[in-house]
C-alpha cells in the first residue's frame, strides 16, 4: 500500500501511535533517569547518545541494557536479578520526577493529529512505556486530548512486538485491519503491525536502536508526520 493509499485517497478510521521516538523525543528524560540510577549504583553515566540506542522495549529492558552498558545483555543470574530489581526501582523513582521535563514533541506531530481528528479519525497510543508514565507524559506535552485509548507496556500480559496490544486498541476504537494504521519508529512497532495485519508508517527520526527503518517492511517511511498530510 502506498503512502497515498494510507492517507490521501482515504483517511484512516483509526490511527495507533507509538509514543517515545514517534510523537515525543523523550530520550533526554530517560537518559537523565538512567544516569541518576547509575550514579546511585556508583557507576559511570551512560549519556543520552547511548540511551537513545536502548529505548523501545520498555523500562525493564532499558535498565538491563544500561546495567550491561550495551544493547545486548546476557540472561541474568540470581545476583544480577537482585541488582536489577534495585536498579529498576531507582530508575522508576528518578523517571517519575523527570518524565516530560525535557521532552519535546517532534515537528509535524500537532499538525498531523489535528488533521486526523478533523477527518474523524479515532486515535490511540500503543507503547512499551510503563502505563504509569504514559498519561503524565501526554499531559505534559499537551496532546492527551487527542487519544481515546492508551496501551502501555504493562497494560496487557504481552507487549509489542506481539500484535495483541495493537489488535486490542484497534478493536476498542472500532477499527478494522482495513481502516487502521500503526505509526512507529522502530522494528518493534513495524513487526507488531505486520503480525497484526495492519498497514504501518515508520518515521526516520526515532530511536530504532541506531539502525535505519527503511527496510523494516513498513507501508510508508517518512521524515516527518507532516508528510502524511
Amino acid at each position: 500500500m502506498s503512502l497515498a493509499g494510507l492517507f490521501s485517497q482515504r483517511w484512516p478510521g483509526v490511527a495507533l501511535f507509538d509514543l517515545d521516538g514517534t510523537l515525543v523525543d523523550s530520550a533526554p528524560d530517560l537518559a537523565a533517569a538512567i544516569d541518576a540510577m547509575l550514579e546511585q549504583l556508583g557507576r559511570r553515566k551512560a549519556g543520552a547518545d547511548n540511551v537513545r540506542q536502548w529505548v523501545g522495549n520498555g523500562a525493564s529492558v532499558l535498565v538491563r541494557r544500561a546495567l550491561a552498558g550495551q544493547a545486548d545483555w546476557e540472561p541474568a543470574t540470581p545476583k544480577d536479578d537482585a541488582l536489577f530489581n534495585d536498579a529498576l526501582a531507582m530508575f522508576y523513582h528518578a523517571y517519575e520526577n523527570l518524565n516530560g521535563q525535557h521532552a519535546v514533541l517532534y515537528d509535524g506531530v500537532e499538525e498531523c493529529l489535528t488533521r486526523l481528528a478533523d477527518h474523524g479519525c479515532r486515535m490511540g497510543i500503543v507503547t512499551n512505556k510503563p502505563e504509569q508514565f504514559v498519561a503524565p507524559l501526554l499531559e505534559q506535552m499537551g496532546i492527551e486530548h487527542w487519544f481515546d485509548i492508551s496501551i502501555g507496556g504493562d497494560t496487557l500480559p504481552v507487549r509489542k512486538p506481539d500484535p495483541q496490544p495493537l489488535i486490542h486498541a484497534m478493536t476498542e476504537l472500532g477499527g478494522t485491519r482495513g481502516t487502521t494504521v500503526m505509526v512507529g519508529d522502530s522494528v518493534t512497532d513495524i513487526s507488531a503491525a505486520l503480525a497484526a495485519g495492519i498497514p504501518s508508517v515508520a518515521v526516520r527520526y526515532g530511536y530504532n536502536y541506531g539502525a535505519p527503518v527503511d527496510s523494516l517492511g513498513a507501508d510508508a517511511v517518512v521524515d516527518s508526520l507532516a508528510q502524511l498530510l
